[in-house]
């Protein structure tokens, strides 16, 4: 079975159409998304997803791109929402979270520390409660890498890995997994598709990050989670091995990064 480890599935570009969009996911053998929040107003939108569509699951965050108008009261909301969402087995972990050095507002001095300062409370969070986390690491591996070596929550995935080897590797010796998808459809994104050619495969996740990130054959057209199993194929294109061998890897690297997704119950 397939597993999208990274999908906005609330977003305003599939307007009202998400469940239909994660049963379309089901149908070409996507058996789990896990759909990201982003802030704290979209954190009951991706818990009702999960509670009506029977192959979506959901983490908790606040993304780098929201923290400009966050307010530090989300913390404890989200440490809240964390704490009431354990009994609910369609919760997963922590995310969307981390920095992103990329956008020049975040750039800012005043963005830069407001910024790490939400991943370091987030990092609590998951490390609290024992959950994996889902990192946007946009420009700011080595920064990301600082605060997972002094908080050390317990796993997660470096989401649209598009660092050095170096910067790889130090992922994998603190446990975490990288998540590639569309980009490496690429055939002009040689750093991304060096990468998933040539890393372990078992440090290896899939995901779609739809809407955004779109795979080549259908870019610039809205990305969805049932192009994952497209996305598995060129994968195993790149490293040379069958689609099965890739679909069975990921399916058990996603879930030593995610571990509540073992017990997750298929309907």
């Amino acid at each position: 079975m397939w597993i999208d480890t990274h999908c906005h599935l609330d977003a305003h570009e599939f307007g009202h159409g998400s469940l239909d969009v994660a049963a379309q996911a089901r149908a070409a053998g996507v058996s789990m998304i896990v759909a990201m929040a982003i802030e704290r107003g979209n954190f009951g939108a991706v818990a009702e997803l999960a509670a009506r569509a029977p192959n979506v699951t959901y983490a908790l965050g606040i993304h780098p791109i929201c923290v400009p108008q966050a307010q530090d009261e989300d913390l404890l909301v989200l440490r809240s929402a964390v704490e009431a969402a354990l009994g609910d087995p369609n919760f997963v972990g922590v995310g969307e979270i981390g920095l992103d050095f990329f956008i020049p507002r975040l750039c800012e001095p005043d963005m830069r520390e407001k910024q790490e300062r939400f991943l370091r409370e987030q990092l609590r969070i998951a490390r609290d409660f024992g959950l994996p986390v889902m990192l946007h690491v946009r420009r700011s591996q080595d920064q990301v890498l600082k605060h997972l070596r002094q908080i050390r929550p317990p796993a997660g995935i470096a989401h649209a890995f598009n660092g050095s080897f170096q910067q790889a590797q130090n992922f994998i010796d603190l446990g975490f997994h990288l998540g590639f998808g569309g980009a490496m459809t690429f055939t002009r994104a040689l750093q991304i598709r060096r990468l998933a050619a040539e890393l372990p495969l078992t440090a290896i996740v899939l995901e779609t990050d739809s809407p955004d990130i779109a795979p080549s054959w259908i870019h610039p057209g809205l990305n969805t989670p049932d192009q994952l199993p497209g996305i598995g194929a060129a994968l195993a294109g790149l490293r040379g091995i069958g689609v099965d061998a890739v679909r069975e890897a990921v399916h058990r690297n996603t879930l030593a990064a995610i571990p509540r997704l073992a017990s997750y119950p298929l309907r």
